[in-house]
């Protein structure tokens, strides 16, 4: 609704007008604070981490002494070993990462005639309205009407997400089929009622937060037809609620580098390590190979009820076949808006790694597929190696607070100024040059109040639950 518009209905009607003035008006300051609020936050970004790289130019003695204190120490001199050899590696493995990245290509949309039959499940609980639009989303898709069947299975949610199931279904009738589990068993139930009920050639399994693009679909299956051996597909996931609040705005940025650069470089390798939950493909028959032992999951004798996408994709590549990305498969997700959910959130990825990681390791070294298998044990080796190193690194860290406060500040600061820029850069490259400097921002957030959730995860990794599952939804 525009201004001048507003302003008629005023004359015409002041009782209705002056609810959509009110409304008008408290939206745009609310817009304007906001605004302001996130310039403000990126100002005082870049003045702590401007003083931190001031601090670290004006301390450089005092850094100088210290790591000749260390090094004087046997302790500090294998600890510098050991971290300097770490460095040489991962700065070798992001060099090969950007060749990686630089050859890789999303596979082009096939013919109409050439694409597989899908069945696409979206599990829901207490997802409300979302599932509506994520359903109209789907069914919107560019996408052959009689090759695609729709699956929508409400997992016994507690709110209203059963009725907006049906709104749906009264809306796009055959179009989509809809479910409701008897009692919240958890999204790995509900998914594994929608791959007994499928009948596609291809499974595509979409969260019930997301909305796709209209060739989302087309472009996400056709690497099934282009490679034989080809079994499962991720897709690129954005974040949906990015305009919110400042929390989704960073996460966008950090989920560009993570898919579009972190997933091209393993698609290039064959290996993507996690088929995201927002939106991925599976071979029929790849699925239903492993589909009993992916159900019957447990760690350390419990049933596990997280990380159903990271082991599915574990089981996949297990089997020998390849797992890619396609970087031209568009979902947008919501993500959480507040801490809380934040650190719920990436407990719950955190976990799931330190399993699947465990799980890697009893196949990732034998035989398991034809052809090279160098690929898939140098990303397990990148995964491992961070587990592996994360308490002597926190408890360096530590230290390092303890005697030197200031200069772990500084150095640190100054580290994230030097290392963000490439994430920033990434991103302004591929999309919004103005929304890249939120990279960071968040690096600033992760570093002082998420540095816990690894050796959280670590030692809770035998707990179950989801963590989120019950929070309020947003918007």
């Amino acid at each position: 609704m525009n201004l001048k518009k507003t302003t008629s209905e005023t004359k015409t009607d002041a009782n209705g007008t002056t609810s959509n003035s009110i409304f008008s008006s408290s939206s745009s300051t609310s817009e304007k604070a906001t605004k302001t609020w996130n310039i403000l936050v990126l100002i005082n970004t870049f003045l702590l981490l401007a003083g931190g790289a001031f601090l670290m130019y004006q301390m450089q003695n005092d850094f100088a002494q210290f790591r000749t204190e260390r090094l004087s120490s046997t302790w500090g001199f294998i600890f510098f070993a050991i971290a300097s050899s770490l460095f040489v590696y991962k700065a070798g493995f992001f060099i090969y990462q950007l060749y990686l990245y630089f050859r890789y290509k999303p596979v082009e949309s096939v013919t109409d005639d050439e694409l597989p039959t899908v069945t696409v499940i979206v599990p829901a609980y207490n997802e409300g309205k979302q599932v509506w639009a994520t359903l109209k989303s789907l069914a919107k898709s560019d996408y052959p009407k009689e090759k695609i069947q729709l699956l929508a299975i409400d997992d016994g949610s507690k709110d209203d997400t059963w009725y907006w199931m049906q709104e749906a279904k009264k809306q796009l009738g055959e179009q989509v089929a809809i479910y409701q589990q008897p009692e919240n068993k958890g999204k790995r139930h509900a998914l594994y009622r929608g791959f007994n009920i499928g009948t596609g050639e291809v499974f595509v399994t979409v969260d019930s937060d997301s909305v796709v693009n209209a060739d989302t679909l087309r472009n996400l299956v056709s690497p099934f037809i282009t490679n034989e051996d080809c079994g499962a597909v991720a897709g690129n996931i954005r974040v949906l609620n990015n305009a919110k609040a400042l929390l989704p705005r960073m996460l966008d940025v950090s989920f560009v580098l993570s898919f579009e650069f972190v997933r091209s470089a393993e698609s290039r390798l064959k290996s993507v390590l996690c088929t995201p939950g927002a939106l991925a493909a599976y071979r029929r028959d790849a699925v239903l190979s492993c589909l009993p032992e992916w159900i019957n999951q447990t760690f350390m004798g419990k049933p596990s009820d997280i990380g159903e996408d990271r082991a599915m994709t574990n089981m996949i590549l297990k089997q020998g076949y390849h797992v890619l990305f396609q970087r031209n498969a568009y979902a947008y997700t919501n993500v959480p808006e507040k801490y809380k959910g934040l650190y719920k959130m990436f407990i719950r990825w955190g976990r799931s790694n330190v399993r699947e990681n465990i799980a890697m390791a009893k196949y990732v070294f034998t035989d398991f597929r034809e052809g090279s298998k160098a690929g898939s044990r140098l990303l397990f080796f990148s995964q491992a190696s961070k587990l592996i190193m994360c308490y002597p690194f926190l408890l360096f860290m530590l230290y390092f607070i303890l005697v030197h406060p200031v200069l772990f500040v500084t150095s640190t600061l100054a580290s994230i100024l030097v290392l963000s820029s490439f994430q920033a850069i990434f991103y302004a490259n591929r999309y919004k040059f103005s929304e890249s400097f939120w990279a960071y921002t968040y690096s600033i957030l992760y570093t002082f109040s998420l540095f816990w959730i690894t050796p959280y995860a670590i030692a809770t990794a035998s707990r179950s639950g989801w963590l989120t599952r019950e929070l309020p939804q947003q918007g």
